[in-house]
């Protein structure tokens, strides 16, 4: 099967490898549909590592896709060839063929199991950049014609942002500020608009990220680097519409120290930082003395845990929750649109946010 195999530093081939085999009763071949290009899939083909996370070449990336059902193991009762699935990249203990679980999944931390498989992740599965991968029955969930193939793919990102809200505890009244606008960042948004929140402020530094922001919902959103007119706020904008007291929730989608720094700075006493962008430096700081005396709550958000289903839902609206009166499908994410041959172009596109891409995908 072809497949776009990383072979070094900012270098993609596209070889033919191995078509998967079905090893396990409860396994699934699945031929897959539409590949997400993810900020995680860029870091490992800038920098070939997040943190101890460091690839061997060759390697194949991706994780958030859409599929079809080609053929099922012999106790796979749920789905069947020909149905259209949202794959879930990461098979814990829990979904596996073993029958031991670990502490993690038995307190129901499924995503940081300690024996955890996650497609696209150096040492443990290869990606889904390619033509065909086999997964676990219970990592395939059906689409039942409800979402398109590419809005299913956009799945994975979106549960992410129902699992930083979920763990914020974010509830109707709340205001909320989201730093950075990309699809993990939007996903935020339109997770926290689901829960009743319709005071948003989004920050970005790129123009037509925040303008996308205001398009789908954001209450406020001004440029990140337009920032030392502001006295009080250093690092925003000098229109930054936040009253005495500051935020209750920021969830920090940037992986930046400057937006980790915007965020003690922005937050009301007794707030809390979900901290979801991956940085692509070693180490955070906090200023120890504003964190302490506010006494902010500081989250990291590890991926997601058990929200692809509502995440399904949310995407079944077809639309991202936008101020009403309007309505912005889900898959308006989604600006550039790649075959696999050209997966070094999309990730390239990524990486150096080219062209206005929100979200580029790799469809076969």
């Amino acid at each position: 099967m072809k497949a776009a195999v990383l072979t070094g530093i900012r270098r993609i081939e596209i070889a033919d490898v191995p078509k998967p085999v079905i090893a396990n009763s409860n396994d699934v071949l699945l031929k897959v549909a539409v590949v997400g290009i993810c900020g995680s899939d860029v870091h490992y083909y800038l920098r070939g590592k997040i943190g101890s996370q460091v690839v061997k070449y060759p390697f194949i990336a991706g994780h958030e896709c859409s599929a079809v059902v080609e053929a099922t193991g012999k106790k796979v009762k749920r789905i069947k060839p020909g149905d259209e699935v949202v794959v879930e990249p990461a098979i814990s203990c829990d979904k596996s063929a073993s029958a031991d679980k670990c502490r993690q999944c038995k307190m129901g931390r499924e995503n940081t199991c300690e024996k955890l498989q996650f497609l696209g992740t150096p040492g443990q599965l290869g990606g889904c950049l390619c033509e065909y991968i086999v997964m676990p029955e219970d990592c395939c969930l059906p689409t039942r014609g409800k979402i398109t193939l590419e809005e299913a793919a956009l799945c994975e990102p979106l549960a992410i942002g129902v699992y930083t809200v979920k763990q914020a505890k974010v509830k109707r009244g709340d205001k909320v500020a989201i730093l950075g606008s990309g699809p993990i960042g939007l996903s935020c948004m339109s997770a926290a608009r689901h829960n009743g929140v319709r005071e948003i402020y989004m920050t970005d530094k790129l123009d037509y990220r925040v303008e996308f922001a205001k398009k789908i919902g954001a209450k406020w959103a001004g440029k990140a680097e337009e920032d030392k007119r502001n006295v009080q706020y250093p690092t925003l904008n000098a229109k930054f519409p936040i009253q005495e007291g500051g935020v209750d929730v920021v969830c920090e989608c940037a992986g930046q120290q400057e937006t980790v720094d915007e965020a003690v700075e922005i937050l009301r006493p007794g707030g809390k930082l979900m901290i979801v962008g991956i940085p692509p430096f070693e180490r955070f700081s906090f200023t120890a003395d504003k964190a302490r005396r506010k006494e902010i709550t500081i989250y990291n958000v590890r991926r997601q845990n058990r929200c692809t289903i509502e995440a399904m839902k949310l995407a079944e609206k077809k639309r991202l929750n936008p101020p009403k009166g309007r309505r912005v499908k889900i898959g308006s994410l989604v600006t550039h649109r790649f075959k696999l041959e050209q997966a070094g172009e999309a990730l390239e596109m990524v990486a150096d946010y080219r062209d206005g891409v929100i979200k580029a995908v790799a469809g076969l």
